[in-house]
């Protein structure tokens, strides 16, 4: 529904500046929260915000990396458009790559950066740069405005790429003498379902439905492999019914972590080659039928093409349609929001098609087991460096199951997707998958705490991804907000020397440096901080930081990953 023009504080008749109606018009998409860093060309956009009555707040980065990435975050966390801003030239560039992060991983993020006047273009102004071509092809929707009553009608179709069909990033361009420039408030409107995603979702097509349908009655087998995009539907009550009412076992990507409980009995947990264990790949691999939903089926989560392999058919559940047999022979193919489509597959099955219980639960609860009795062993270790499997462990008793944890990519990943159990629905533990920037974890922590207040955040990193981020521990204090941040502290970019150790020899190449104090850097931006070389010590430690009211840091000394047992199958001999 549009809203009313009245709602937003447009005086009818009354010009509106571009900056001014830049606010009105993210005012009218529901837009709470925006992060981001000042540049002399977005002065006029900053002086709105300044004196307009909106409603909205601004939260000051260090970096537009950061902001960025905490956009990205408060997007998955909240459901809702996440926003950055920067300026032109260094700032642009620097925000790239959160709106990259996003867009594959099917996050809505718009980034507005300023940009030197459209007059000047061509006559070398400072922080000059062709914006929309840089943007074009890393973002699903990209425009520079050039002229201001091109501005409202921009926004709205931003917001409405971002959050229809397959959700994903947004930028707009915004030149300096456009800010400045008259806009007529009879055009500042916006539809507020396009502030939340996904908006408009797509049914499915009722004979693909059917012969899907037919498909699970024909398999002795199946698993269902969740994505992100059950998450994100709200999916999860739709293939709780599927699954328990047919017995099917439920694996999910590291992305798909909350589209069912780990504790439920059909669950079989993360699959793959990042947190996968075989007891869990074997399920996949031995399956005659094989449901993606809202997946990919990319290389880490089927270990490059290779589980399921040949001889298993596939259904395959997206709403994009680009993702839908890419990898794989496809039997049946349904282009459509996975809540959407696993409603309309429980409503055939409700009809009348029989089908047989599959014995799910049972091969969940063997796989299960036995991923657990070797976690247990090592989760108890005394030895030092302390083991990433107690500080999961530890980490898991003093967290309650609401808690938000944002993991780099680097050696939490694989730990935490194989070993954390997540004993709800919902988005709870998620990383940056699609690209692994490091540098991640500390600002989009920011983003979740802002995007779901009053939840106990925990942002865990390895020490290279601190070198990455360690400034916005400035914004974090200036704010006050009450975030625990561990660092997984071995001297080492750890995934790249496991690499080294499996397929080249032992051959280790620069990827050693100094130990670092993280716990005294903390301090020194004012955080409440510790470091633990004890495994005794871990857990009292953990328990205090989570329980302090402001921000804290544990540093913690740990094995690296190539001395350690991480569950990366291409890393086990």
């Amino acid at each position: 529904m549009l809203q009313e023009k009245g709602p937003m504080d447009v005086a009818a008749g009354n010009a509106l500046s571009g900056a001014e109606a830049m606010v009105e018009m993210l005012k009218g998409h529901g837009v709470r929260h925006i992060f981001g860093l000042c540049g002399d060309t977005t002065l006029p956009f900053y002086d709105a915000l300044y004196r307009l009555d909106h409603g909205m707040e601004h939260i000051l980065t260090r970096d537009e990396r950061s902001a960025a990435y905490m956009a990205d975050a408060y997007a998955r966390v909240s459901g809702r458009v996440g926003v950055c801003e920067g300026p032109s030239g260094g700032g642009a560039t620097y925000i790239l790559p959160g709106l990259v992060e996003a867009n594959e991983s099917s996050v809505p993020v718009l980034a507005i950066t300023s940009d030197v006047s459209v007059t000047s273009r061509g006559r070398y102004p400072l922080t000059e740069l062709d914006q929309d071509a840089l943007m074009r092809p890393l973002t699903k929707w990209n425009s520079v405005i050039t002229e201001a009553g091109m501005l409202p009608r921009m926004v709205r179709a931003a917001f409405r790429a971002m959050t229809t069909g397959r959700p994903g990033s947004a930028h707009l361009g915004l030149p300096f003498d456009v800010q400045k420039a008259a806009v007529s408030p009879d055009d500042v409107f916006a539809d507020a379902a396009h502030g939340a995603y996904p908006a408009w979702p797509a049914g499915p097509d009722e004979a693909a439905v059917e012969a899907a349908a037919a498909a699970l009655v024909a398999a002795k087998r199946p698993v269902i492999v969740c994505g992100g995009g059950v998450v994100i539907s709200g999916a999860d009550g739709e293939l709780a019914r599927l699954a328990e009412r047919f017995d099917i076992a439920v694996a999910t990507t590291i992305s798909g972590r909350g589209s069912i409980a780990e504790t439920h009995g059909n669950a079989v947990g993360v699959v793959g080659s990042n947190g996968g264990v075989p007891a869990t790949r074997a399920i996949v691999d031995e399956a005659d039928l094989v449901v993606f939903i809202g997946c990919r089926a990319g290389s880490v989560t089927t270990e490059r093409w290779r589980s399921p392999g040949p001889a298993a058919k596939i259904v395959h559940i997206d709403s994009d349609p680009m993702a839908i047999g890419a990898n794989y022979r496809t039997d049946v193919a349904i282009c459509a929001d996975a809540r959407l489509a696993l409603a309309a597959l429980n409503r055939v099955l409700d009809g009348g098609q029989a089908l047989a219980k599959h014995g799910g639960a049972a091969r969940a609860g063997v796989a299960r087991a036995e991923k657990w009795a070797a976690f247990e062993t090592l989760s108890r270790s005394s030895e030092t460096p302390i083991r990433p499997e107690r500080l999961v462990a530890d980490l898991r008793a003093v967290l309650d199951d609401d808690a938000v944890i944002v993991a780099d990519p680097g050696t939490p990943c694989p730990y935490l997707s194989a070993f954390y159990e997540i004993r709800r629905t919902g988005r709870t533990v998620f990383s940056n998958r699609a690209h692994g920037a490091l540098g991640y974890s500390l600002s989009a922590a920011v983003g979740a705490a802002y995007g779901r207040p009053g939840v106990k955040v925990v942002s865990m990193m390895g020490d290279g991804s601190f070198g990455f981020a360690c400034g916005e521990l400035e914004t974090v204090m200036r704010y006050k907000l009450p975030i625990t941040f561990i660092v997984v502290s071995n001297s080492v970019f750890g995934w790249i020397k496991a690499g080294q150790k499996a397929g080249f020899g032992e051959r280790y190449y620069s990827v050693d440096f100094n130990e670092t104090d993280h716990a005294g850097v903390a301090a020194a931006f004012g955080l409440k901080s510790w470091r633990v070389t004890d495994p005794e010590q871990l857990a009292g430690v953990l328990k205090q930081a989570v329980a302090h009211d402001g921000p804290t840091l544990v540093d913690v000394v740990c094995q690296p990953l190539h001395e350690a047992d991480a569950p990366v199958s291409e890393w086990i001999a």
